[in-house]
């Protein structure tokens, strides 16, 4: 199994972030509104919720404000049968991250993200999930290198939704990724210890690029 904490500061940041969004659509809540209140908890060591990073903040700020063009440029590279909303959700978190950082943060270079997103999609949704996340995010690069907008019909490079491999909720089930009923400590604490090896040792601030 790849040890996925060999990884930086960014990638831990990525990670994070991802399971903030995915907490936000799973709960129906503000994503900026879960970093706030896991900076709070934070602060009191007996809650054992780790800092929120630098970066989480500015991808999970960044994706909840610019979800509409997010979406509309993952779309684009699905096949037209294919719906956003029918990928599992946290393929959807992880498209939104690197799609974010590959069309709005300058400081860090398309294929990084695009890396850095295969991966994280390898480490929760397993071989199934990467091969055509990598195809999407591909798909925004060039998109966004030629200056093209967002909106028009599909992408000759869209995922073909006939092909057997084409993703579906049923490997995001068992994903491990903080899911809670309500917002009192009680619960976020155990958000923190079920998702203990994810957040041990994350910084409060970032400062490493890609």
């Amino acid at each position: 199994m790849p040890d996925y904490k060999r990884h930086g500061a960014r990638y831990r940041a990525r990670r994070r972030a991802v399971d903030i969004l995915f907490e936000a659509e799973t709960r129906d809540i503000d994503p900026v509104a879960i970093v706030e209140d896991r900076s709070q908890l934070s602060q009191n060591p007996l809650n054992a919720v780790a800092p929120v990073a630098d970066y989480t903040r500015t991808i999970v700020a960044g994706a909840a404000e610019k979800l509409d063009d997010l979406d509309d440029a993952i779309e684009r590279h699905l096949s037209e049968d294919w719906e956003l909303f029918r990928l599992p959700a946290v393929d959807r978190q992880v498209l939104r991250v690197a799609a974010w950082e590959i069309l709005f943060n300058d400081e860090v270079d398309a294929p990084v993200s695009i890396a850095e997103g295969v991966e994280m999609a390898a480490e929760y949704s397993g071989a199934q999930a990467a091969p055509y996340i990598n195809v999407v995010l591909d798909g925004i690069a060039q998109r966004a290198a030629s200056n093209s907008p967002f909106a028009g019909e599909g992408a000759e490079d869209a995922y073909p939704v006939e092909d057997e491999s084409a993703p579906t909720d049923e490997h995001s089930e068992d994903l491990g990724l903080e899911q809670a009923e309500d917002t009192d400590a009680a619960t976020d604490r155990e958000i923190a210890e079920s998702t203990e090896d994810l957040e041990a040792g994350e910084p409060a601030t970032d400062g490493t690029r890609g």
